[in-house]
């Protein structure tokens, strides 16, 4: 909503003619016809509660299962926790403006959405860097990776990507709320992204516009070139391996990841790595849904649903609950 005049100089915020945004509108699929937004909010509350119950049951696995205590699941358990919450971060609002039609969104909601959604993302980066550099090892010097991966050192690798990148992410915070918002209010996205807010602003938005640009290319662009260095490695590694058995299994690991790799950069690489004056709005819109709904649904299914171990693991799990539920007489 927009403040009035009579507000805004009680305020000291704006003078004359000018006004002061309090909350945003998200105009997110306000194209979308009326009859359908009923429907496509069902599909998103049921992609949302897979995607949380299948991320939970992973980390439940993997802290009960002591054939997943391994630093690869390690690893996998940690992406599964970031993507219920990356997922959140934008889901739970859209399903909102979905069901109810309330498309504002406060000053502060909005801010912290737009912290929490990079800071997530930047760490989820980091985690695929780790994650590469473990497949690395494993392929490659598979008798030292018992030496080299140990808990210790995972565990302080988890935490250091947490810390550092919602640390970097936090000069986001302190740049938006000192911006002036003096209307329109209108952010033509479903969430509160980067682009179409500052492109709010009354105020200079260009340091803001330039540390942005320095940590997705950092963030983004750093990341990529590191997983590719390791798979590069790795590739050339099976290549060489004497047994066709083991060039098979050793792909087959690989090929999970890279599936994942390959959505969740091609996605960001639309989103943020070229100029936004060539993204149209339904694409930005469309690429912006496999990002955070999407992939943080297939992530589960692509990195363990599909292992033997996992749904071995799974199948004992459910069949102990079902013995504790309903006890034979």
């Amino acid at each position: 909503m927009l403040l009035s005049q009579q507000d805004v100089l009680k305020l000291g915020m704006g003078a004359g003619n000018e006004t002061v945004v309090a909350e945003f509108t998200l105009e997110g699929f306000s194209g979308l016809d009326q009859r359908l937004q009923p429907f496509l909010s069902l599909i998103l509350l049921l992609i949302y509660l897979t995607t949380v119950t299948r991320n939970t049951t992973i980390i439940f696995l993997v802290c009960v299962d002591h054939r997943l205590q391994t630093p690869m699941y390690f690893f996998i358990s940690n992406l599964a926790f970031l993507e219920i919450w990356f997922t959140s971060s934008t889901t739970i609002k859209l399903l909102v403006i979905l069901s109810s039609g309330r498309r504002t969104i406060p000053f502060s909601s909005c801010f912290a959405q737009s912290y929490f959604y990079f800071a997530l993302g930047c760490t989820e980066f980091a985690l695929l860097v780790v994650m590469s550099f473990d497949r690395y090892i494993a392929i490659c010097q598979p008798l030292h990776y018992a030496a080299i991966m140990k808990q210790q050192l995972c565990t302080h690798v988890v935490v250091a990507t947490w810390v550092i990148s919602f640390t970097l992410s936090s000069y986001r915070l302190v740049l938006l709320s000192k911006l002036t918002f003096c209307g329109p209010n209108k952010i033509q996205h479903f969430f509160c992204d980067n682009s179409p807010l500052f492109k709010l602003s009354c105020s200079d938005t260009s340091l803001l516009w330039k540390a942005d640009s320095i940590l997705i290319s950092f963030a983004l662009l750093g990341s990529l070139c590191l997983i590719l260095v390791s798979y590069v490695r790795i590739f050339h590694c099976i290549l060489h391996m004497p047994s066709a058995s083991g060039r098979k299994k050793a792909f087959a690991t690989c090929s999970s990841h890279l599936t994942a790799l390959a959505i969740i950069y091609g996605s960001c690489i639309v989103l943020y790595a070229q100029p936004s004056e060539r993204v149209s709005l339904e694409t930005n819109t469309v690429v912006a849904l496999l990002n955070t709904v999407l992939y943080p649904f297939l992530n589960p299914f692509i990195y363990s649903f599909r292992n033997k171990t996992v749904k071995l693991a799974l199948k004992e799990a459910l069949g102990r609950a079902k013995i504790w539920l309903f006890p034979q007489s």
